[in-house]
């Protein structure tokens, strides 16, 4: 069980619609209690539409306006960053990392979510796709010990991105190794609609039901009508991170 609410969050998917089944709710929740959004996604989802009249350009204005329309549905305000992989063949690259850890260091998120790069197979209906697996492991890989690490891409500091390290990330989970529920009931229907402005990725109307039905079991024996579940990772202690607030660099100039 979970009341956490952070001063700001970051959440590093690989496609558009993956934040909406994924965490959208826990977002909404932060967002409507004042926290700080942003989206970082490493495509623009641009083979995600099974059309073959619609091309991969064709498909990336769409895929992101609907993003967008999903961000600011769920988190009024929010910023949404696109940058710009290959849909279908994201691997964990030493630049993709670096442009991870930039979007970090400039936004300083308390918290940042992302998937499980250890997840293949996700119940027994679904594979997990590569481009999850990678920019989860690519994400972590820039959460720690890069972003916070002040001899690790010292050229941003030219740009006057300083080392930042996140206090806590929250790790998407389905099933087995979920030990956080973050409570989204006050928040259920706003994660749907977002889902629903996804409208490209459904023949017949976004799965809403079946959503439902998996923050439902997310909340089982949790007091929780709906819940979203991670695995949590505390990189900074309280009293570090009121005393730092993530800010690294700091530490060596005292």
């Amino acid at each position: 069980m979970s009341t956490y609410i952070p001063e700001s969050a970051m959440v590093i998917i690989a496609h558009p619609d993956d934040a909406e089944f994924g965490c959208a709710g826990t977002l909404a929740l932060w967002a409507k209690h004042g926290a700080r959004i942003s989206y970082v996604l490493a495509t623009s989802g641009d083979v995600g539409i099974a059309d073959p009249k619609i091309s991969r350009e064709e498909a990336i204005t769409i895929r992101q306006r609907e993003q967008r329309e999903a961000s600011e549905t769920a988190c009024p305000g929010s910023e949404v960053v696109f940058l710009g992989e290959r849909d279908g063949m994201v691997e964990a690259t030493m630049d993709l990392r670096k442009r991870l850890v930039r979007e970090i260091r400039r936004f300083k998120p308390e918290v940042v979510l992302t998937f499980n790069p250890q997840a293949l197979f996700v119940r027994d209906t679904y594979i997990n796709h590569p481009d999850h697996r990678a920019v989860g492991t690519c994400c972590l890989d820039a959460v720690f010990p890069a972003a916070g690490q002040p001899n690790l891409f010292e050229e941003l500091e030219e740009e006057g991105l300083v080392a930042f390290k996140p206090r806590k990330v929250y790790i998407m989970m389905f099933g087995d190794g979920a030990e956080t529920s973050v409570n989204i009931t006050e928040v259920i229907d706003t994660k749907c609609a977002a889902l629903e402005k996804h409208a490209s990725q459904f023949r017949d109307g976004a799965p809403v039901e079946m959503i439902r039905e998996w923050a439902q079991q997310n909340g089982k024996g949790k007091e929780m009508d709906y819940a979203e579940s991670f695995k949590v990772i505390t990189l900074e202690s309280d009293e570090d991170w009121e005393k730092y607030k993530g800010e690294i660099a700091v530490r060596y100039t005292e």
